[in-house]
């Protein structure tokens, strides 16, 4: 009779991204090599290049990784909330929630591509992600009434911006209720103009 493994057991893909998460994240991507990532990952150096083809394309699916994780968060905490303005302001909440995170570094995107070259990989990606907060942030304007729901996601984004590096910069956690709070003003603001 034969045993079956009730979990299989890890990728050199999974391996390698979950690494490449925890390094790149908290050191920075130029920071970290490819030898400490394969060292880390315990895997053959042909398989980063087999599976990735370099370094490039393993910072972009971390990125990548990053941005699903990140989505699917912060619209778990849109779809629990009440109601159109409550929603909108979830998306700080849950922010404010990572700002309490023992191993909180700020923002992967900002983080990588402010190491980046213009149009590469990682730049692609970090725009991408931020189309999505700012699509998002449109959306959830919109649905909630506001008379400009671009302006108002525009102004949200920036919040939400400024609220990450505050909380990453001054190491202080609590600079998600104060950028909840203002959100809360800006979005107050611009559901009173639409009457």
């Amino acid at each position: 009779m034969t045993k079956t493994r009730s979990a299989k057991a890890p990728t050199a893909r999974e391996r390698l991204l979950s690494a490449a998460d925890e390094l790149f994240y908290a050191e920075g991507v130029q920071t970290v090599g490819i030898d400490r990532i394969i060292e880390h990952a315990g895997v053959a150096k042909a398989s980063l290049y087999n599976t990735f083809g370099g370094k490039e394309q393993l910072i972009r699916a971390y990125l990548d990784s990053r941005q699903a994780d990140m989505t699917g968060r912060l619209l778990r905490a849109v779809n629990r909330a009440d109601n159109p303005r409550e929603r909108l302001l979830a998306v700080f909440e849950s922010q404010g929630e990572q700002f309490t995170e023992p191993d909180f570094h700020g923002c992967a995107f900002v983080a990588a591509s402010a190491e980046a070259k213009h149009g590469s990989a990682i730049e692609e990606a970090s725009d991408a992600y931020r189309a999505w907060i700012r699509a998002l942030f449109t959306d959830l304007a919109r649905d909630a009434g506001a008379a400009d729901p671009e302006a108002l996601a525009r102004q949200l984004h920036l919040l939400y911006d400024g609220g990450g590096l505050s909380a990453r910069m001054d190491r202080d956690p609590s600079a998600g209720a104060t950028t909840r709070v203002a959100a809360s003003v800006l979005i107050d603001a611009a559901l009173t103009k639409r009457s």
